[in-house]
C-alpha cells in the first residue's frame, strides 16, 4: 500500500477514535452510533466503515489501549518489587474506581467485558499476567488453567462493575467482596487476603483513576496510532 494512502487511513482512524472517546464519555457506548462518531469527526457516515468494521471493532482498539500495559503501569505506580497480589489488587481496584466516576464509563467498561472480541482480548491479555502473579498459590497450573480462571474472575469483575455503589454498598465494600472472590478463586490464604485488601483500602485510588481517564483522553487527542511520516 502506498505510504500516502496508509498515512491517510491512520489519520482517519485517529479522528474517528478521538470523536468516539468524546462521545462515549458524554453519552455512553450504546446510544452513540457510528453515524454520530463520523459526524463528530467531520466525515460522511460511510467513512466510519473505511476505518473500522463496526463499533465493536472500534471499542476493541480502545480496549487494547486501556489494557495492554495495565499491570506494568500498576507496578510502576506501587513499585516493581511490590507483592504480586498487591499489584493485582490495585490494578483491578482502579478499574472499579473508574466505573464509579460516571455512568458512561461504567457502561463502556461493562461492554468491554461483555462483547465477544473485547472480552476475549481481556481474557487472553490478563491471563498471561495473572499466571505470573498467582503462580505460587496455584502450583502446577498451566497457561490454559489461568485463562479459564480469568474467564471466571472477569465475570465477577463485570458483575461488580455493573452494580452501582450506594450508601449501603460502598466502594470499599465492593472492593472487599470482589477481591475476596478473586483471591479465593486463586487459592490465596485468608490471612494473606485480609492483609492485601486492607492495604488497598488504605490507598487513595480515586485520583489515580481520574488521571488514567484524563491520560486516555489526552492520548485520543494526540492520536492513538502513530502517523507515518511522508
Amino acid at each position: 500500500m502506498p505510504r500516502g494512502i496508509q498515512r491517510k487511513g491512520i489519520i482517519r482512524r485517529n479522528k474517528i477514535l478521538r470523536s468516539a472517546v468524546k462521545l462515549f464519555l458524554e453519552g455512553g457506548y450504546e446510544k452513540t452510533t457510528t453515524a454520530n462518531i463520523a459526524q463528530a469527526a467531520g466525515m460522511a457516515p460511510s467513512s466510519f466503515f473505511a476505518a473500522f468494521e463496526n463499533k465493536e471493532a472500534l471499542l476493541y482498539t480502545l480496549t487494547e489501549s486501556m489494557f495492554e500495559s495495565q499491570f506494568d503501569n500498576t507496578e510502576k505506580l506501587i513499585g516493581s518489587s511490590a507483592d504480586p497480589l498487591l499489584v493485582y489488587a490495585v490494578e483491578t481496584a482502579l478499574q472499579m474506581y473508574i466505573t464509579e466516576l460516571s455512568e458512561p464509563l461504567r457502561e463502556l467498561y461493562v461492554m468491554a467485558y461483555s462483547l465477544p472480541t473485547t472480552s476475549e482480548y481481556i481474557y487472553q491479555n490478563t491471563a498471561k499476567k495473572v499466571g505470573t502473579l498467582f503462580k505460587d498459590y496455584v502450583p502446577g497450573a498451566q497457561e490454559k488453567d489461568f485463562y479459564e480462571m480469568d474467564i471466571a474472575s472477569a465475570g465477577v469483575m463485570r458483575g461488580f462493575m455493573a452494580k452501582h455503589c450506594d450508601l449501603y454498598f460502598t466502594i470499599d465494600q465492593k472492593l472487599k467482596r470482589f477481591l475476596g472472590c478473586c483471591f479465593t478463586l486463586y487459592h490465596v490464604p485468608q490471612e494473606k487476603q485480609d492483609a492485601v485488601i486492607g492495604a488497598v483500602l488504605a490507598m487513595e485510588l480515586k485520583p489515580i483513576a481520574e488521571k488514567i481517564i484524563a491520560d486516555t483522553v489526552a492520548r485520543a487527542e494526540q492520536g492513538f496510532e502513530e502517523i507515518m511520516a511522508n
